[in-house]
């Protein structure tokens, strides 16, 4: 049986290289459709994989917790408009209404297990670091110390924060090298202790330098940045921010990074339920809601897999066309081998073996198209992904559909042929010119 199958392999090849013209032109369609399927889904994996490692470098357990307006499902039409139940489109929120210091420290101490850090900042806005005649584009950003281990910085010189800068909301700030290579000349270790002026709308603030840190440009900043010289960050203790802000409110929101074996989703349930329920249960006008980077992740590369889904289903119709191509032309063989035919059936082949032939015959078509369309789709995707700032990443689902599809078109379009060939009548078929 195995040497039957392999002889008729042999044959097919055979047959297909007698006519390398007419072989490749019945290809094309299948060459196309494999192309295209595996161009869109190989960009779609790409976009995938490229989007769900940024947006794991951002942090795929954080949760943002934010106060926001309820939702009223009681809906009353007046004569100046329509409002939703008793809360106002207008309001805006009272001091009453942010996160505390407190409810933090009470939810910290509550999930301590559950938690790995809570991230909490405030922006003091952008700006110019000034030394004489020398400047820094920056922008001051307060954070406690949960954040700016988050960051994973790279001390250059001297320290980061400690307990008591935080506590005391000392004006002191940690800088990218690049900040320091303007105005210091690259001496990191000299640019510790030393006062930078920061002008800020119209005002100027001044902060003592306590570290320096290991700038890195984001790959998509830069790729989108026409300017010769991107802004900074410059670290500041968070009360200190705060006082410089003259902020006397809580918090509007903040970041929960859940620790590790944590459902980040099935957890944003959790915090919801904890701040409203012990809160903002008389609150008729906010409430805290929650949305998760694991969820946004999950909903972006669905929405993406879809799409790219939707277009292949499209571009694979130019399979069937490729199909109905492979068809006609084993017609034509199977017509220009009558006698060839009636031969074999006179030596003894029966049905089964002549139906055989043809249909590996056909599945040899597809399978070459679809091997020359998959590494054709591939380089279109690499060129794109390129094109796009994308890293290429085949797709082996892609791959694996479009093998089994072009073995599927081969038995399926090959199978009339190959039955009609296999009921042809030896007697007739030998007589055939």
């Amino acid at each position: 049986m195995l040497f039957l199958f392999w002889e008729n392999i042999i044959l097919a090849l055979n047959g297909l290289r007698s006519n390398i013209m007419r072989t490749l032109l019945t290809m094309l369609g299948i060459i196309i459709g494999i192309a295209s399927v595996i161009a869109i889904m190989t960009v779609g994996d790409s976009i995938n994989g490229t989007v769900t490692s940024s947006m794991e470098s951002i942090g795929a357990n954080n949760i943002t917790v934010s106060v926001s307006r309820v939702e009223s499902e009681d809906e009353e039409i007046t004569s100046t408009g329509r409002n939703f139940g008793s809360f106002s489109r207008n309001a805006s929120m009272s001091d009453d209404d942010y996160i505390t210091d407190e409810m933090i420290a009470e939810f910290r101490s509550e999930y301590t297990d559950s938690i790995q850090g809570i991230f909490l900042s405030e922006s003091v806005g952008s700006g110019t670091a000034e030394d004489g005649d020398l400047s820094s584009s920056v922008t001051i950003t307060g954070v406690n110390s949960d954040y700016l281990e988050n960051e994973e910085l790279t001390i250059v010189a001297g320290r980061t924060f400690t307990d008591r800068d935080q506590e005391e909301s000392r004006k002191v700030v940690f800088v990218a090298d690049d900040l320091v290579d303007t105005m210091f000349g690259g001496q990191y270790f000299d640019a510790i202790g030393e006062v930078i002026d920061v002008f800020i709308k119209n005002r100027y603030y001044q902060y003592t330098i306590i570290g320096v840190y290991e700038y890195e440009e984001s790959s998509s900043i830069a790729a989108t940045s026409d300017s010769t010289e991107l802004p900074t960050t410059v670290y500041l203790p968070l009360y200190a921010a705060r006082e410089e802000t003259r902020s006397t409110t809580g918090f509007s929101s903040f970041t929960v990074a859940t620790a590790t074996g944590v459902d980040s989703t099935e957890f944003c349930d959790t915090i919801e339920a904890f701040f409203n329920n012990n809160y903002y249960r008389n609150n008729e006008d906010f409430e805290i809601s929650t949305s998760s980077m694991e969820s946004m992740l999950s909903s972006l590369t669905e929405m993406v897999s879809t799409i790219s889904m939707a277009i292949a289903v499209i571009a694979g119709i130019s399979l069937l066309v490729g199909g109905i191509g492979v068809m006609n032309i084993m017609l034509v063989s199977i017509t220009e081998r009558t006698r060839e035919i009636g031969t074999r059936k006179a030596l003894g082949a029966t049905n089964s073996s002549i139906r055989t032939q043809f249909i590996v015959e056909s599945i040899v078509i597809c399978i070459i198209g679809g091997i020359i369309g998959i590494l054709l789709g591939i380089g279109i995707a690499a060129i794109a992904t390129n094109v796009l700032g994308f890293a290429v990443q085949p797709s082996i689902n892609g791959i694996i559909l479009s093998v089994t599809f072009s073995v599927f078109i081969g038995v399926f379009f090959g199978y009339y042929p190959a039955n009609k060939a296999a009921k042809l009548n030896p007697i007739e078929a030998l007589r055939y010119e």
